[in-house]
């Protein structure tokens, strides 16, 4: 949300509340209030994509806090952080140490996006060559007991398919999953239902 939602987002609010409460305040007045708000809201999001300039305007841009393991004082001036306050937002990336950040830039919906240091960032399968296949769920199968024929069917399987691979996690009936999903490489994901099981509020 940015600036302009957020006004637009209050102002709406305090219309509904005067037409609720304020008796003085008629109804149509609001409804067409309302209404304009509502235009002005969308017409704003149709202009800023259309004008990176507007764009800019109306959402602000994004801020560069750290650079190279270095605070920008400047730029923290004018967003008005502390660095109690940049300090907390680095923690919550799991950095402690500002000396290991190489960029951390404060996007415009507040929240901050953080590049280490090439030495620190965690070492991953392309780094040491190492080749690893992708596996997502392409299609839900079955949902809080129902099958899914359709879904089955377009991933390319069939229900003897399914059949046999409840059996091998030894399920007799769809009744007793609550979700599966099957993957690109046609693995498929149980979750069964836990009726039996309860736990605490709080645990």
């Amino acid at each position: 949300m940015n600036f302009v939602d957020f006004v637009m987002a209050v102002s709406m609010g305090s219309l509904i509340a005067n037409d609720f409460i304020n008796e003085d305040f008629p109804t149509l007045s609001a409804t067409t209030a309302f209404i304009m708000f509502a235009i002005l809201t969308v017409l704003s999001s149709y202009l800023g994509l259309k004008s990176w300039k507007l764009r800019k305007l109306i959402n602000s841009e994004s801020v560069t806090l750290v650079k190279n393991g270095i605070i920008v004082y400047e730029n923290m001036k004018q967003m008005k952080l502390t660095i109690n306050e940049l300090m907390m937002k680095l923690r919550s990336k799991d950095v402690f140490h500002i000396a290991d950040v190489e960029f951390a830039i404060l996007e415009t919906d507040g929240s901050l996006s953080v590049l280490l240091n090439s030495d620190k960032r965690p070492l991953t399968p392309f780094d040491i060559h190492i080749q690893t296949t992708s596996s997502i769920i392409k299609k839900d199968i079955i949902i809080d007991g129902e099958l899914l024929e359709e879904n089955l069917t377009t991933a390319g399987l069939d229900k003897e398919w399914l059949t046999a691979e409840l059996r091998k996690q030894k399920i007799t009936s769809c009744s007793e999953i609550f979700y599966a999903g099957v993957d690109n490489t046609n693995n498929l994901y149980i979750s069964k239902k836990n009726i039996s099981s309860k736990e605490a509020h709080g645990k």
